[in-house]
């Protein structure tokens, strides 16, 4: 553990809803129409369910509410959640109910309303000049604060992506903060995590084999977004525009990885190495989030140079490929909604499955 680390996010003071500060599992049972009026206003999409607008009817305030369907991976979901919410840089949980929503039992889970944007979205529709290093190593600091929190409780992310960074607000001093916890998992050790949990663009590549892994998945997610942050692209991708492809597999698990110019032409030496770190193969070799934090660039991030990057510039220009990409990776994280930790094989005699169903009336002609 690194105190000092611990001591220096505690001290951060951003818009952190204090009503969230200790944040424990107190399931309500009592309708949520009770305390919360509930727009028809969704505001995004999770990995396991959908986020809407809601208002508190003691005080006007306006919240997010997800709603889960209720098993046992959305209460873990939720369990995690709630005990990284004492970190100011992880979306607050405000209250969880359990009610029955539309007929079916759920967690209804109402967090506080990020209204900033997402990140890429955010450095993409400035129009104030060129996103800069500087810029780009104190985005990496308040990311690294959230990811440095979960570590330390033992929480793996496992979906650490532009998608789940969202601003609290509009314009200056806003505070950046992670959410979905849909794919996050307890990690003690690396007996712990095996299921193939990713975002393709950001998978580490331990997680791609049928080998066992642990929380250091999130420190290669980190710089591939590090990376992105710097250029506006990222550093393995597919030839072909697929979400994911074999060569960009190949890729992933070998390191192979480029910084052309000239889009890295003027990026500091001290970046590239910390990416390096960070996107190393072999998981043992990789920093872990306290090598990270202590790294000169993030500790120093206001002396960081104020290096103008082309960020900005081609995240614009590739505005309409980048939602494809985007849209490709959702269809294909929704292969991996299912809870594989519950998951009930059926046996060939009530399976379901047309070649094998072909396979049985052959037989039976013969």
């Amino acid at each position: 553990m690194e105190p000092m680390m611990v001591d220096e996010a505690s001290r951060l003071d951003d818009d952190f809803d204090s009503r969230a500060a200790v944040c424990v599992m107190n399931t309500k049972m009592n309708p949520i129409l009770d305390d919360y009026f509930i727009s028809d206003n969704v505001l995004g999409l999770g990995i396991n369910g959908k986020v809407v607008e809601c208002f508190s009817k003691s005080d006007q305030r306006k919240y997010a509410l997800k709603v889960l369907r209720d098993c046992p991976k959305a209460k873990r979901e939720v369990e995690l959640h709630c005990r990284a919410s004492s970190c100011p840089h992880v979306v607050c949980i405000i209250d969880v109910y359990e009610n029955v929503y539309h007929n079916q039992k759920c967690l209804l889970v109402v967090m506080e309303c990020m209204e900033g944007g997402e990140l890429f979205q955010r450095i993409q529709d400035r129009a104030d000049g060129a996103f800069t290093e500087r810029e780009a190593a104190a985005i990496m600091r308040e990311i690294c604060v959230a990811v440095q929190h979960l570590h330390l409780l033992n929480i793996a992310h496992r979906d650490l992506k532009p998608e789940n960074l969202l601003y609290t607000k509009m314009g200056e001093n806003a505070s950046l903060k992670l959410t979905d916890f849909g794919f996050a998992k307890d990690s003690f050790s690396k007996e712990s995590l095996q299921t193939p949990c990713y975002t393709p663009y950001y998978v580490a590549p331990e997680v791609l084999g049928p080998e066992k892994y642990d929380k250091s998945c999130d420190i290669w997610s980190l710089g591939v977004i590090m990376y992105i942050l710097l250029c506006g692209f990222p550093p393995f991708y597919s030839n072909h525009g697929h979400a994911i492809s074999p060569g960009m597999k190949k890729r992933i698990r070998t390191g192979q990885y480029t910084f052309p110019n000239p889009e890295w032409a003027n990026v500091s030496q001290d970046a590239k190495e910390l990416i390096k770190g960070m996107l190393r193969t072999d998981p043992e070799e990789r920093l872990t989030i306290f090598d990270v934090m202590k790294n000169k660039w993030i500790v120093q991030y206001t002396e960081v140079p104020q290096t103008p990057l082309h960020t900005s510039r081609i995240l614009r220009e590739e505005g309409d490929l980048w939602q494809e990409v985007q849209d490709e990776m959702t269809r294909s994280l929704a292969t991996m909604r299912v809870d594989y930790d519950t998951l009930q094989i059926k046996t060939l005699d009530n399976a379901n499955n047309t070649l094998l169903s072909k396979r049985r009336k052959r037989a039976n002609d013969h």
